[in-house]
């Protein structure tokens, strides 16, 4: 386990009394991707939650590679991440229950102004990254297997292309989260892949614009896997899905998510996409 992780959340899992996977404890440790914890949700969810049902959730932050690394551990009882691959991973292999739909927002291909690779308005994310790399235009990426990560080479990846060279800038600050990466993107005055939440939360703060938005390929779905109790026997399973079911109701967790943000900036920085949303919106996909 790494240092950092023990340092931040060895006191807490200390005071954790043991329970078996039909116990709870009013305590539940979550590992996170760091974006909806850097846009505020997170905690906005963790404190409603507590204030309905006084069970405590404190989540510790990593991008989604290492949120899910963390969780191999056995010392968290759910995970929130965002790259498909991964999480059907961790679930296959016995580490995770299930894939849960949670919510999800979207990736922009932004850039400095001049827009020097000329993709401005480009209806196709991958069309516009091939431009750039073609005109090998500055590009930075977090570079560190985070969920923004996974979906930036799932874009390279459909063309065929393996970003290298000067232009391809690898942030060696990457996994400290999306906030850092487009501050630093901004500094270069480079192009990059960063989520919507991001942008709004630092658009007053910045030079770079949106560029390319709005493709379907552009589409960032955030999940929830609570840990397997078979595998983990100390995983607070029963109040983790309570918490589960809590943040999949349509009265609870999915209206915190559909109205956050909203009066800060004027667009909410996530939709509710849980099944439960989903079906009481007349919607079945």
């Amino acid at each position: 386990m790494r240092t950092w992780f023990w340092v931040g959340c060895l006191c807490v899992l200390c005071g954790c009394a043991a329970t078996g996977p039909g116990e709870g404890s009013k305590f539940i440790l979550l590992s996170s991707t760091i974006g909806p914890i850097d846009a505020g949700i997170v905690s906005a969810l963790e404190t409603a939650f507590e204030n309905d049902t006084g069970i405590r959730v404190r989540h510790v932050g990593a991008g989604t590679g290492a949120a899910l690394d963390i969780a191999k551990q056995g010392d968290v009882d759910l995970v929130l991440v965002h790259a498909r691959s991964l999480e059907e991973k961790f679930v296959a292999e016995g580490f995770g229950t299930e894939r849960i739909d949670l919510m999800y927002n979207d990736f922009l291909i932004m850039g400095p102004a001049k827009d020097p690779a000329g993709i401005k308005g480009m209806a196709s994310a991958t069309e516009a990254l091939k431009t750039i790399a073609q005109k090998q235009a500055r590009f930075v990426t977090r570079g560190d297997k985070s969920g923004t990560h996974m979906a930036e080479m799932a874009l390279w990846e459909k063309d065929g292309i393996k970003p290298s060279g000067t232009w391809y800038d690898l942030f060696e600050k990457g996994a400290t989260g999306n906030v850092p990466t487009l501050q630093y993107a901004d500094q270069k005055e480079a192009y990059t892949v960063m989520d919507r939440a991001t942008f709004l939360t630092l658009q007053e703060k910045i030079k770079l614009v949106i560029l390319v938005e709005k493709d379907e390929a552009l589409l960032n779905f955030i999940s929830l896997i609570p840990v397997n109790p078979q595998k983990f026997p100390r995983a607070n399973y029963a109040d983790t899905m309570r918490f589960v079911q809590w943040l999949t109701s349509p009265e609870k967790g999915q209206k915190i998510i559909r109205d956050f943000g909203k009066d800060k900036y004027g667009s909410p920085l996530f939709f509710p996409n849980s099944k439960e949303w989903r079906e009481a919106q007349g919607k079945t996909s």
